[in-house]
């Protein structure tokens, strides 16, 4: 299947952006100002909860944009309210499932803008596995997080949502 790695990392994505939908569920259900909630964070110094949700959702759609030959546009750092947020998962699912690039696109190089002066030129799946996926995950976990220090009931299941359809029982 010419399409087989590319559709893979569209179903990790999408996967993920659902855990993160989840975890801004929970968030809505246990703090009485979910837009307030957009402006919580772990310590002075890093970024608040929607920032964390915005960080999430431009991995997969630079990616998408990527795919695409288009210029990366990442989605700025201030959400300020709940509807924002889902809106950025939405479109940031859309784009994905947008993406039509075969797998021959992760034989290119992909060069990484790393803020002023900075870059690296990575093989594609370097790309992926060493920035994309690392980044997605440390997001999604500040986002976690957050919410545990402000004592919503969430829990690692809540974190491995996308394990759930293969969790089996024992007879």
């Amino acid at each position: 299947m010419a399409n087989q790695e590319i559709n893979e990392i569209k179903r990790i994505f999408t996967s993920r952006l659902d855990v993160l939908e989840h975890i801004l569920s929970i968030g809505e259900q246990h703090v009485a100002d979910a837009d307030a909630l957009m402006q919580e964070r772990l310590a002075e110094d890093m970024h608040p909860f929607g920032t964390q949700i915005a960080f999430v959702c431009n991995q997969p759609r630079g990616f998408a944009q990527w795919c695409a030959d288009q210029p990366i546009e990442n989605f700025g750092a201030e959400v300020g309210s709940l509807a924002q947020a889902r809106a950025h998962i939405a479109a940031t699912k859309e784009m994905i499932a947008g993406i039509t690039a075969d797998d021959s696109k992760l034989d290119e190089v992909k060069h990484l803008g790393l803020g002023p002066g900075r870059f690296a030129d990575l093989p594609a799946r370097q790309y992926i596995n060493d920035f994309l996926m690392p980044n997605v995950y440390f997001h999604i976990s500040m986002a976690y997080a957050i919410l545990r220090k402000l004592g919503a009931p969430i829990g690692k299941a809540d974190y491995m949502t996308f394990l759930a359809p293969y969790v089996q029982v024992e007879a």
